[in-house]
């Protein structure tokens, strides 16, 4: 009997707190608990009253509903931690498990309404308006989160991955700058910062983000390939050359870093290298060509027989090459020794192999953007080119603005894409406006 007396007398004093916390942050979140310490206690009365013993799963229940949770809750509120806003985040969590996001955002919202300094909650309603599309009303959240938790630098990130989306490249770059700053072992934000700055041809501002990153991530295969880009495209070959030899180090599998560097030591008439190179590249998207670099050394070495052989061989794979062998000078004796028949109007189908495709190795690209390795690629090529054609007695000079010129040109041709790119945007809108006042 004196058990339950001490029992009702405290579970009536939880009861009482409780429900002056509602009364006094008029937060209905807290009825939750006041509605289970109120099962709990009417429980307690019922077996009180009319003296029966009680079960164990009653007692169980009694117990739970009317000390255990109330008591947690408190202690949870003296720790700093608030019951309201904690139950908000489960509940939000657990619609956006189930893909409600509608349900989650506005759970999330009178949270942020009720608690303008919800960390949480600002950080999940970012998420929910995220997967909505709702990208501008995404980034004001995520900097909510951000200006109540400044070592947040996931959200730091996030923001600059959304800016970047939205178009605001110039505002990303900001963004990610003052992230490496503050944080700079973020791999991540070093990453975006590197693949932007790249995308604005801004090449040395890129391997300084690409170089201070090495230092966080000394075995990183990715930082080492994209410097080697970079290099490239500033026309620093040996510098390219020593980053996507350490890239290859890293990972054998850089098939794209082996025919770079094969490329690199053809420039520089290195046969013997640059045929080890290409050897090594001989994989995927990447075997044609180095068929292609194969046969041009081979010619060179006066092994005429193996070049033909590699030489079909690449056009087999990629019909294009036979044009493009007819133009070259370095091919004129083994002309009429190419065999494969080509229909230059009908695109190249290459059986899918399921057993070569599980085997399929695949460089990860996400730290610059494909368009430039693939420029980079075409770079060292118009350069072997260009070197292959002129004479010995040709100085560097007349080298380097050669190779000059092929930047520019890919430079043009890049920003005429994108002027071509917002008029044909200015004029769907124009067209959209004129169906709207029709």
């Amino acid at each position: 009997m004196l058990e339950k007396i001490i029992f009702n007398l405290l579970a009536f004093s939880l009861f009482i707190i409780i429900f002056f916390k509602i009364i006094r942050r008029k937060d209905l979140n807290y009825t939750f608990s006041l509605v289970l310490q109120l099962i709990g206690i009417i429980i307690g009365l019922i077996e009180l009253r009319l003296k029966f013993d009680e079960s164990l799963a009653l007692g169980l229940i009694r117990y739970l509903f009317s000390i255990l949770i109330p008591f947690i809750i408190i202690i949870m509120e003296l720790g700093g931690i608030n019951f309201s806003e904690a139950l908000s985040v489960l509940g939000a969590k657990f619609f956006m498990a189930l893909g409600d996001t509608k349900t989650a955002k506005k759970i999330l919202v009178k949270l942020v309404t009720k608690y303008p300094e919800s960390y949480y909650g600002h950080k999940l309603l970012a998420e929910c308006y995220e997967k909505e599309g709702g990208m501008r009303r995404a980034i004001d959240e995520y900097v909510a989160s951000v200006d109540i938790n400044r070592k947040d630098y996931k959200s730091y990130f996030k923001i600059a991955e959304l800016l970047r989306d939205l178009g605001k490249k110039d505002e990303a770059i900001e963004m990610l700058e003052n992230l490496v700053k503050v944080k700079p072992d973020c791999y991540e934000g070093s990453c975006l910062l590197g693949e932007l700055l790249c995308e604005q041809e801004r090449f040395k501002e890129a391997a300084n983000v690409y170089n201070a990153a090495l230092i966080y991530r000394p075995a990183d295969y990715d930082l080492y390939y994209n410097l080697g880009i970079i290099y490239t495209r500033l026309s620093d070959f040996q510098m390219a050359k020593e980053m996507y030899e350490k890239a290859a180090a890293i990972n054998h599998k850089m098939y794209g870093a082996n025919y770079s560097l094969g490329l690199i030591a053809f420039i520089q008439r290195d046969y013997e290298t640059a045929e080890k190179y290409f050897k090594e590249s001989l994989y995927d998207e990447l075997e044609a060509s180095s068929y292609y670099q194969l046969a041009k050394i081979y010619i060179y070495k006066g092994e005429k027989d193996i070049a033909i052989n590699f030489l079909n061989k690449a056009i087999e794979l990629e019909p294009s090459f036979l044009k493009l062998a007819e133009k070259e000078k370095a091919f004129e004796k083994i002309k009429e020794h190419i065999t494969v028949s080509v229909k230059m109007d009908e695109p190249d189908e290459k059986e899918n192999n399921d057993e070569d495709s599980e085997n399929k190795h695949t460089i990860k690209k996400n730290v610059i953007l494909i368009d430039e390795e693939k420029i980079a690629k075409e770079y060292l090529e118009e350069a072997l080119s260009i070197i292959e054609e002129m004479s010995e007695n040709d100085t560097k000079e007349k080298i380097n603005e050669k190779l000059d010129y092929i930047f520019n040109k890919h430079k043009k041709e890049k920003e005429l894409e994108e002027k071509e790119y917002e008029e044909r945007l200015e004029e769907i809108k124009k067209e959209k406006e004129e169906r709207q006042r029709n």
